[in-house]
């Protein structure tokens, strides 16, 4: 996301992305230093504890990261009266229900990860009147660790691959809520600017085998090696953590409350694998 923000800054303002060892998450000292550290128009919080698995054991780190330190961010930015914009997740949500989640759907969180998630959309939410959070689900990006730039390397590497289809989600470009907090950024000079909470994810759903799917067929138009695919349940790979099966979000609120609408997840999915198999060309050229 910090990335994204970077190549996409909302317009008519700096972004300012300092590295971790300028601004500490899970040190909540640290984020207040880094609040008051300036005069700023708005700050997004775009940072989190995100490794799933490793926050079951790691439970200390993750509340540290995702909830004590949106908590120092949203006080210290409430003393300046700075607006906010924290970035959340699916994770907040069982994945029970049988249609996309909208705002006001109770939250359930079935990990450590999402009930820490969960705990820093509510101390957000108490300590700063203008804050704005943003739920996002199924992230992707050219850069980081992603499920997309996963599977175009495991393709690479091998003759087939499993994947799960019984999870239901809305695929999202960090490109793409890059865009949505130039929206969100845009009217934070109105009286009574939007606050609250927000969903923005990409447009339609699929499953990560039919994001898997999408990602390869775009990466055989290009010319690339790609594996055969099976789609597998849940249970055929277990894990530590229990994935909601539902991750589907309602982004209707958004859309009416800052004339947004997400594109379509292939569309954004297409235009990701395009990037990262002009890299790699572009790498092949350089060795």
């Amino acid at each position: 996301m910090g990335r994204a923000l970077r190549e996409a800054p909302p317009a008519g303002f700096e972004v300012v992305a300092p590295s971790r060892a300028e601004l500490d998450l899970s040190d909540a000292a640290s984020a207040a230093r880094w609040v008051a550290a300036r005069p700023w128009a708005a700050i997004v919080n775009a940072g989190a504890w995100t490794a799933v698995d490793a926050a079951e054991t790691c439970a200390a780190e993750a509340w540290a990261a995702n909830a004590l330190g949106p908590a120092a961010l949203a006080r210290a930015s409430a003393e300046r009266g700075v607006p906010l914009i924290h970035i959340s997740t699916d994770y907040v949500f069982d994945g029970g229900l049988d249609r996309p989640y909208r705002e006001d759907d109770p939250v359930g969180p079935v990990s450590v990860y999402g009930a820490s998630k969960a705990a820093g959309e509510i101390a957000v939410a108490a300590l700063n009147p203008r804050s704005v959070i943003l739920r996002t689900a199924w992230v992707f990006s050219p850069w980081g660790a992603n499920f997309v730039r996963t599977m175009l390397r495991l393709g690479a590497e091998r003759d087939a691959l499993s994947v799960v289809d019984d999870q239901a989600g809305c695929p999202t470009s960090a490109l793409d809520i890059a865009r949505a907090v130039g929206a969100v950024c845009a009217r934070l000079g109105e009286p009574g600017a939007p606050s609250g909470v927000f969903h923005f994810a990409g447009a339609g759903e699929t499953t990560w085998f039919g994001l898997a799917s999408r990602v390869f067929e775009r990466a055989a138009a290009a010319g690339l090696r790609v594996p055969a695919l099976s789609p597998i349940a849940s249970s055929d790979w277990p894990t530590p953590v229990r994935r909601p099966a539902n991750s589907r979000l309602d982004t209707a609120r958004f859309t009416r409350t800052f004339g947004l609408a997400p594109r379509p997840w292939t569309q954004a999915a297409d235009e990701v694998v395009d990037r990262l198999v002009a890299a790699a060309g572009q790498e092949g050229k350089g060795a």
